[in-house]
């Protein structure tokens, strides 16, 4: 299936200033749209790039893309010319790729230079099984309303269910290109819009924190400091890895209380769990498939029940135990995948604050967890509502003794 990724780079920037365009301005010594390039050039699941640019900034292109490891990728398609609009920009972008049309298009902000081959990959996975795809973090801070031009608060917004929108948006190409042509002379807000008033339905996947649009100097600053810590993180991957894989259950009997705690969260429940700890299904399977992956026992080996020690302990205690021994042998955690199986609670509701809450617990990225919930058709003993289950396989990251002599 051929992908296309629409890099749309047209604007002008007035809003952050200085006598460059922000996507040609440096960052880390390239400018901004050369990363964009070729984050996207380099992945393997993107056949081609076109970027949308402003006509007159054609010189600053041509240096930009100089600068990008992938210029000469045959990836990299000529630059067409933008429009007015952002949207029209997109919808000349989309016109430019019809001679020989891809059957998925992935549109990026030039401004967001830090997006990661994670972010890349959801979209695309999830365009398997939707009409779009938009990258989004659930909003966490308490939202208020003011007055336009004051900075008195009016009142509180509600911010369940709202979403903070990123790119690349996913399509598939003839429907996003439909959507454009039928949009012609609207202002909406992004691509998902324009799909959603064409009746697409847009589906949210998970998006990532450094991946930020670069409005201000601010941003600048912290772009920086995210890709110092990167280019440190690719030092460190110059040591060859080699990947393993474990896997964990855990289970406890339904007793007396009123919530379970799932993941570090404590989820209402009309009954607790009988455990000598929290009982926290997901971090305990988690913990045993981190302890697999380093062949290193199970979970009752290093906190035995029989231990008062670890009576009502928190979980998150054993999975920075687990953590340690890893980090112990050099080794990381690269993904998670865990499932729970129970007919009651509902973990949908949930499923946010857990990832959440896991990605602090872990230290992963929460596009690096899948968290996952069934029931077993009302068979056995969670069917039966007795208890509750997980199951968990974590993929880690091992440096390779003796690497230079294989």
């Amino acid at each position: 299936m051929v992908t296309a990724a629409l890099i749309v780079a047209a604007g002008r920037g007035h809003r952050i200033g200085g006598p460059l365009p922000k996507q040609y301005r440096q960052l880390a010594g390239r400018a901004v749209l050369a990363h964009s390039v070729q984050r996207f050039a380099a992945h393997a699941r993107v056949d081609r790039v076109r970027v949308v640019i402003n006509p007159a900034d054609r010189p600053l292109y041509d240096e930009a893309v100089r600068e990008s490891a992938s210029a000469a990728d045959a990836t990299l398609l000529a630059p067409v010319a933008g429009g007015a609009t952002r949207q029209e920009s997109v919808r000349n972008g989309l016109e430019s790729l019809a001679d020989a049309p891809p059957e998925l298009v992935l549109i990026h902000d030039g401004a967001r230079p830090l997006v990661s081959g994670v972010v890349i990959d959801g979209a695309l996975d999830t365009l398997e099984g939707h009409e779009g795809a938009l990258p989004a973090l659930a909003v966490s801070d308490s939202l208020k309303r003011a007055a336009p031009g004051s900075t008195l608060v009016t009142g509180a917004v509600a911010r369940e269910g709202l979403w903070r929108a990123q790119t690349p948006q996913g399509f598939r190409y003839p429907a996003i290109l439909d959507a454009h042509r039928a949009a012609a002379g609207d202002n909406l807000t992004d691509d998902a819009a324009v799909a959603e008033q064409a009746g697409l339905a847009v589906a949210l996947t998970l998006g990532d924190e450094d991946n930020l649009k670069i409005t201000t100097e601010q941003d600048f600053a912290r772009a920086e400091r995210i890709l110092a810590a990167q280019d440190g993180h690719a030092v460190a991957a110059a040591q060859v890895f080699e990947t393993c894989v474990g896997m964990g259950f855990d289970v406890h009997r339904f007793g007396p209380g009123d919530h379970l705690m799932l993941g570090g969260v404590a989820v209402p429940h009309a009954q607790g769990v009988v455990s000598h700890s929290d009982g926290d299904v997901v971090l305990h399977a988690i913990v045993d498939a981190v302890l697999g992956a380093l062949a290193a026992g199970d979970i009752g080996t290093h906190f035995p029940p029989s231990d008062e020690a670890w009576r009502d302990a928190e979980s998150a205690r054993f999975a920075a135990h687990a953590l340690a021994l890893l980090t112990e042998r050099g080794g990381r955690l690269s993904h998670v995948d865990v499932t729970v199986i129970c007919q009651r609670p509902k973990i949908g509701p949930h499923r946010q604050a857990i990832l959440a809450r896991l990605a602090d617990v872990l230290g992963l990225d929460p596009g690096r967890i899948s968290l996952k919930a069934t029931t077993t058709e009302r068979l056995g003993f969670t069917g039966r509502g007795e208890g509750i289950a997980a199951q968990a396989v974590a993929t880690i990251r091992l440096p390779v003794d003796g690497a230079d002599d294989r």
